[in-house]
């Protein structure tokens, strides 16, 4: 297959780009830069912006599929005020992803998956209420709407993701090693209430070409693996750092686990099963071990 990668240069998108290639298809990455990391740039490369251009049939008429890892969260937001989350949300996500896709389906490709958010699955009582959950059930929603005999379109709904790319710099994952080292000075070390499910960017990637290849059209795939409190999630963290505790759990705002981004509510717990890892046939039971794998990445 010839897949285009929307989002290719990040962490998922990225992980599905090589896992494609090592699969033997053609993966090209889409996003507005060039990646600069050795393993993403030997990939073929598109320069587009999903929001701000427009997309016609001579660009995308190649593509056989489409993976879509893009779609905007808090990361994203401007901090300024210069414009509400619902707004710009409604802009980013609501309206684009759609047109995006859209224009998918008119130019000939046959099948595309939706990289979503577990949210609008899990705490669907959030949906009205906290913007980024809206907003990413709207998306959802209106892509999977697209669905068609000439186009196959579903969705993988992920928890909380971790993986690891070698020489790809995640900001959080590279403050979260030296949290579990001691070397943040006086931040305070304890874990938050509640906790979440969590799964590896490589189980997604192994999940995206199944359902590439055999995903049923207009289905909403809710995605998990591990279910674990922050408590337990943390400590696994400063165990594998050489700085092994037991954390107390506190209301207080957490420095690397805020509010700000526990979109089911602070000290919520999002726990589930689920049987898309039998449907998909991804690998489960890995998070232990890629804790390992980033905090040996940030140590050398």
């Amino acid at each position: 297959m010839k897949v285009l990668v929307v989002g290719g240069t990040g962490l998922i998108g990225g992980d599905i780009a090589l896992y494609l290639q090592a699969q033997g298809h053609d993966a090209t990455i889409m996003a507005r830069n060039a990646p600069s990391t050795p393993s993403l740039a030997a990939l073929p490369f598109m320069q587009g912006d999903y929001v701000n251009d427009s997309f016609d049939n001579e660009q995308l008429g190649g593509f056989d599929a489409l993976v879509f890892a893009a779609a905007a969260d808090i990361r994203a937001l401007p901090m300024d005020g210069s414009v509400s989350p619902e707004a710009f949300y409604s802009e980013v996500n609501d309206r684009a992803v759609p047109r995006f896709f859209t224009a998918a389906r008119d130019a000939g490709i046959a099948r595309a998956v939706y990289i979503g958010t577990f949210y609008p699955q899990v705490a669907p009582e959030r949906i009205g209420i906290c913007p980024y959950v809206t907003s990413r059930h709207h998306t959802d929603t209106a892509v999977r709407a697209l669905s068609g005999a000439a186009f196959n379109v579903c969705s993988l709904n992920a928890p909380f993701v971790l993986g690891h790319i070698d020489g790809l710099d995640i900001p959080h994952l590279g403050a979260l090693v030296a949290y579990a080292k001691g070397q943040l000075g006086d931040l305070p070390v304890f874990a938050p209430p509640g906790g979440t499910n969590h799964i590896s960017a490589h189980s997604i990637s192994v999940a995206t070409l199944a359902a590439l290849e055999k995903g049923e059209s207009g289905k909403a795939y809710l995605m998990g693996d591990e279910n674990m409190s922050w408590k337990h999630y943390l400590e696994l963290w400063f165990a594998a750092a050489g700085n092994p505790q037991e954390l107390a759990v506190k209301e207080d705002e957490h420095p690397m686990l805020p509010s700000v981004i526990m979109f089911a509510g602070a000290g919520a717990t999002v726990h589930y099963e689920t049987d898309a890892s039998e449907q998909l046939g991804y690998p489960r039971q890995q998070i232990s071990d890629l804790i390992n794998q980033v905090v040996d990445s940030y140590s050398t």
